[in-house]
């Protein structure tokens, strides 16, 4: 078992900044040794107080730094390709937010190999496994303590987006996520994706429809659906519906107490991700690390990876098309079974 980890954090942008700070102040048993960005003043910011951790201008001064041995990737998706490469050369264990890569042929790229490698090296940063209600929810499914899951109901709403935030980016985005809650709740592969548009918000920018309502199906028939609504206005809700043969269980509602006076009654809405998922992306660093430092991975697979970037892709034909798309999915290797 490796003593402690010494982890190279590539990206020390918004996610990667919150990661430095969780791993210097949260998480047991690893450290930061290097911090990389294009921006060298920006990752030297990033390490300022952490006592022995250094600023680094590429990935390659970061994986060939002798006081490295593990990998905490938050750049921009299209980036991860490389990086995920050279980590794996090493040896070294990886958490890579997600996506693992921006397309599934990439993704795939990245499957094959891992797989020559012969072990897990990958955990791909889906937060949401490891969020308390999920984790609840998901153990009411897999022991049947209300019978069988029939459907799923997913409402995935922002307060706002930020420039340049496409159609596709609903999908790739923002969707993934519920394409991964959808498959750790059913432990199922999902089949088929179509993505229907109504009636538009005035507050979306051009180029912009918005709000989707996504429609799937798994390996079982599991029907599941998604409202995507990504300017809201009102604050960062995520919230799940399931219904059972013997019951209905939902998760994801309003934060805080619920409150009436002067002939008014609510609660609060979290403003952003960092607030509603704060503490799974604790749970999940730390799961991380403690399976890391037994040779293992903590969570989500490079496998996982790549069949929600499958879904993505089938997602996005499906939101031009208006069609009902088949998820196309390449035999999975038995590393992942």
């Amino acid at each position: 078992m490796t003593d402690i980890l010494r982890v190279a954090v590539i990206g020390a942008g918004r996610m990667g900044a919150d990661h430095i700070k969780r791993l210097s102040t949260r998480i047991h048993g690893a450290e930061v040794a290097a911090v990389v960005d294009v921006d060298l003043s920006r990752a030297q910011a990033a390490i300022e107080g952490i006592d022995g951790a250094v600023a680094l201008a590429s990935a390659d001064e970061a994986l060939n730094n002798g006081d490295v041995n593990a990998v905490l990737i938050a750049t921009p998706g299209f980036l991860h390709e490389e990086i995920l490469y050279k980590a794996l050369e090493k040896g070294f264990p990886i958490l890579c937010e997600k996506p693992l890569t921006p397309d599934a042929e990439s993704a795939w790229r990245v499957v094959q190999a891992e797989t020559a490698l012969g072990h897990k090296r990958i955990q791909v940063g889906f937060m949401r496994r490891f969020d308390a209600e999920y984790v609840a929810l998901g153990s009411v499914i897999r022991d049947r303590e209300l019978g069988e899951l029939l459907m799923l109901h997913h409402q995935h709403r922002n307060p706002t987006t930020p420039a340049g935030f496409t159609n596709e980016m609903l999908i790739n985005d923002s969707v993934v996520h519920e394409f991964d809650a959808i498959r750790f709740f059913t432990g199922e592969e999902i089949t088929s994706v179509q993505v229907r548009l109504g009636k538009a918000t005035r507050n979306a920018p051009n180029g912009q429809h918005d709000p989707q309502h996504v429609l799937l199906e798994t390996e079982s028939g599991v029907l599941a659906d998604v409202e995507i609504y990504v300017n809201a206005k009102f604050g960062y809700q995520v919230a799940t519906q399931a219904s059972f043969e013997d019951g209905i269980v939902s998760i994801g509602g309003d934060a805080g107490p619920y409150v009436q006076s002067a002939g008014r009654w609510g609660g609060s809405v979290t403003p952003g991700f960092e607030e509603r998922f704060g503490a799974a992306y604790d749970v999940e660093v730390q799961a991380w690390a403690d399976a890391a430092r037994r040779g293992e991975i903590g969570g989500p697979t490079a496998w996982d990876g790549y069949a929600t970037a499958a879904c993505c892709e089938a997602g996005v034909e499906a939101q031009k098309s208006g069609a009902k798309v088949k998820v196309q999915l390449n035999a999975k290797p038995d590393l992942y079974n």
